[in-house]
């Protein structure tokens, strides 16, 4: 009796799955893969104590920031910072004290980067690497 061979793991194991379920419903679509590009923001570069968030463009999210008090962390409590003009800070799960001491520097930092962050959001998905630091180089810090 011969050994069934090893399942394909990993990337191939995705790849042996999409060719199997080519011409089939529910196939694999390129169309439906979503490029994002993240940063996450330390005080030396905000002057914004913790760390912020800011993304390109996500399908489920409208224009916005996050906060968080420390280290990023998936899931985490933070405040989410609408790019409106004026932004507006959603508590999505910080302690009160926590949220009302710090949304106001928050919304400040966001008003002064707004322009460059919708920028972001919007294009930045294509941007090479030079665009990227670029664009961080030009956000302005809080003094």
């Amino acid at each position: 009796m011969s050994a069934k061979p090893a399942e394909p793991r990993g990337f191939a194991g995705e790849q042996a799955a999409i060719g199997d379920a080519a011409g089939k419903a529910g196939a694999y679509d390129p169309a439906r893969d979503e490029m994002v590009e993240i940063v996450n923001l330390s005080q030396q570069r905000t002057g914004v104590a913790g760390t912020i968030f800011i993304s390109t463009r996500m399908a489920a999210h409208g224009q916005r920031i996050k906060w968080l008090p420390g280290r990023p962390e998936r899931d985490g409590p933070c405040l989410v910072v609408t790019l409106e003009d004026p932004p507006r800070a959603i508590n999505m799960g910080l302690p009160l004290r926590v949220a009302r001491a710090s949304e106001a520097r928050i919304e400040a930092w966001a008003a002064l980067n707004r322009d460059a962050l919708l920028r972001f959001w919007q294009d930045g998905v294509v941007w090479l690497e030079e665009e990227v630091a670029a664009f961080l180089d030009g956000l302005r810090k809080l003094p």
